[in-house]
């Protein structure tokens, strides 16, 4: 009783270490058993960047509010306590000097190698307006931002991999939206209007009509790119000249296509994003159009919130429809793609609250967990048929097909003939004497490109032998049902033409046996026809008696 008692108090401790582990981690721990059948979690990466002050002069009169205290963390003064601070840690701290290269190479370019293996990829900029989000996303001629840098590394890596002689060939493609006041808008064709987003039935995010560009080098991509970014919205305000006014994505896709057998496509997706900032219209002094913009601006943004809410509580649903930004980055929080949020920051105390705001949401955010997986499909119509004669496709009459240790304990019942320029595990297939040609002519080359590769056959062909006897048999049944329902098909429209050609005779004017039957009905109808008297002179009409003569 006491063994008994100790091993179940043993199980107890354990459940209930593991329950704590896992509350304890969050949902970035997985078991080994769901790890197995799931894609492996990967949690959404942050990085804040403080930029210095707007003048240089400003830090002397007014110290910033925001301290980094080493490469991942910071703190900031506590509003209702001036003499406590709050302190916040995350993946990646980036100072007042810190330059667009530390930023890119320390957060942006590792997730890049995940696009060549089939991953989707997404960097977005977070932050209050005026806080440098596109300085980070786009910077300038003397210090590019992440989305040129990541650009030229990337058509780098695609030559690279895709180069004469490697197993796949790549493509790179671009589009450029943006989303203005709830409507998606193509930079690249801004006459294309409003477009919708839609879901296919993989959970992948599509917007049907979004332009596609084919770029090779980082030329093409500024040819396409430059002109498309002029038509952004910006505006001015109080504290931004030249302010977002809407959310602009970039995305880069990469198609990959194997050069060699099994022909696999692979697909990867790379979002780079650069948010609109929230706004106070107190400070900003937002009128009229300005001021519809920002309440879109501000509406989507505290949608976007209540996704990572909503993902860091386990609901059951997650509001992404409710704005066409979280319905976009559906993929990105919470979805398929590796994921780094870059929170930019101000060090003026007038911005303390915005400042606030956007720590806390990157705190919640790195706790949104995302599984990546690979979009891989297959290519088996990459293959073309081979051009066989007939003769090479059947083979000769004496080509006898070698006996196997486990056909000769079988046995067969009749040889097969093999084809001469084919391997000789495929000879089963020419007993099939109905399957199309073009079929087998597509079957023998791809036997011989796997014979060249060194491989063992397809696992199709390569059926053990009782299988293939089984369906060999099933195949002659169903031939043969084939043929029966054929020949009464044939006896049924032999019936068919047999009973029109006899309705045909029977109504044929120029036959006398027919009109031999008919019978004449109209002798009635001229005894009291009134057409005979229409028919006579008027003098032989009192010829006739009245039926109904006065009384």
């Amino acid at each position: 009783m006491a063994a008994g008692g100790s091993t179940q108090q043993r199980r107890r401790e354990m459940a209930a270490a593991s329950a704590a582990a896992i509350s304890g981690a969050g949902r970035c721990r997985l078991s080994k058993i769901g790890a197995t059948r799931r894609p492996p979690p990967a949690r959404v990466r942050v990085a804040v960047r403080l930029r210095p002050f707007v003048d240089g002069t400003a830090g002397a009169s007014d110290p910033p509010c925001v301290r980094g205290m080493d490469s991942c963390s910071l703190e900031i003064a506590n509003w209702r306590n001036h003499q406590e601070t709050l302190k916040y840690q995350f993946d990646a701290f980036y100072g007042e000097r810190s330059t667009q290269q530390d930023i890119y190479a320390g957060s942006v370019q590792p997730i890049l190698r995940h696009l060549l293996e089939g991953q989707n990829a997404s960097v977005l900029a977070y932050g209050p307006t005026g806080a440098g989000k596109t300085h980070t996303m786009l910077g300038s001629p003397e210090q590019p931002g992440v989305i040129p840098r990541a650009l030229m590394d990337l058509l780098q890596l695609t030559r690279e991999e895709g180069a004469e002689g490697r197993p796949w060939a790549l493509s790179v493609t671009m589009s450029y939206l943006e989303i203005y006041q709830e409507k998606v808008l193509d930079l690249l064709d801004p006459a294309s209007g409003d477009l919708v987003i839609r879901e296919d039935c993989r959970g992948n995010i599509l917007i049907p009509g979004l332009s596609q560009k084919p770029i090779s080098s980082f030329a093409d991509f500024e040819r396409h790119f430059l002109p498309a970014s002029r038509n952004r919205t910006v505006g001015a305000t109080r504290l931004n000249q030249r302010s977002s006014r809407s959310h602009a994505v970039l995305l880069v896709k990469v198609d990959q296509r194997e050069r060699l057998a099994p022909f696999r496509q692979r697909e990867g997706k790379l979002y780079l994003i650069d948010l609109a900032g929230s706004e106070d219209n107190r400070r900003t002094g937002n009128k009229g159009l300005r001021l519809k913009e920002s309440g879109a601006i501000n509406t989507s943004l505290f949608v976007l919130g209540k996704v990572v809410d909503a993902l860091n509580q386990g609901l059951p649903r997650v509001p992404y429809r409710d704005s066409k930004l979280t319905r976009l980055l559906q993929d990105s929080l919470g979805g398929s793609a590796h994921s780094i949020l870059i929170a930019n920051i101000a060090p003026e105390r007038r911005f303390y609250l915005d400042t606030v705001s956007a720590l806390n949401f990157a705190a919640r955010s790195k706790e949104v967990i995302n599984r990546p997986f690979t979009n891989e499909s297959l290519q088996p119509h990459a293959l073309g048929p081979v051009k066989l004669s007939q003769k090479e496709l059947l083979g000769p009459p004496e080509a006898k097909r070698a006996r196997g240790p486990e056909e000769e304990e079988i046995g067969s019942p009749e040889p097969m003939a093999a084809p001469a320029s084919a391997s000789q595990k495929l000879s089963p297939l020419q007993k099939l004497s109905s399957m199309d040609p073009a079929m087998l002519e597509r079957l023998l080359s791809l036997d011989r490109l796997l014979a060249s590769q060194g491989s063992q056959g397809a696992p199709l062909l390569s059926t053990p032998k009782r299988e293939r006897m089984v369906l060999m048999k099933t195949v002659e049944e169903k031939d043969l049902e084939i043929e029966r329902l054929k020949t009464k098909q044939k006896e049924l429209e032999a019936k068919m033409l047999a009973q029109k050609a006899e309705e045909k005779e029977n109504h044929c004017p120029t036959m006398l046996r027919p009109l031999s039957h008919r019978t004449v009905t109209g002798a009635k109808p001229l005894k009291k026809a009134v057409v005979m008297p229409l028919q006579l002179r008027a003098g032989s009409i009192p010829k006739c008696r009245d039926p109904h003569p006065e009384e």
